[in-house]
């Protein structure tokens, strides 16, 4: 039998390890980027835990709304770094240190 506990300790691990790349990993971009998208996941398996264990379906909502963000910041930061890597030729955050016009 599967509880809330296992569903806890998935997202809980989920998010050290998003916190362990944001940490250990300043220099890409995309691993950045992809480490706060881990966490999202992580705070939404927690919300679907909480919600499927309650029977309130509220936190099942609020999941897909907080998807849609995600999904959107994806695009947008993506897009972002298509036009960085384009004027600059790196998407090192060590080199992006300089704010040019």
């Amino acid at each position: 039998m599967i509880t809330i506990t296992h569903f806890l300790v998935l997202g809980a691990i989920l998010f050290s390890l998003a916190i362990a790349g944001i940490f250990m990993n300043r220099k890409n971009l995309i691993v950045l980027l992809m480490s706060i998208e881990l966490m999202l996941l992580a705070v939404n398996i927690n919300f679907v835990a909480f919600s499927y264990y309650l029977n309130d379906l509220a936190g099942q909502v609020f999941v897909f709304f907080i998807l849609t963000v995600a999904a959107a910041e994806a695009a947008i930061g993506l897009a972002i770094l298509v036009v960085v890597f384009r004027n600059r030729g790196t998407i090192n955050v060590q080199d992006l240190n300089e704010m040019k016009g």
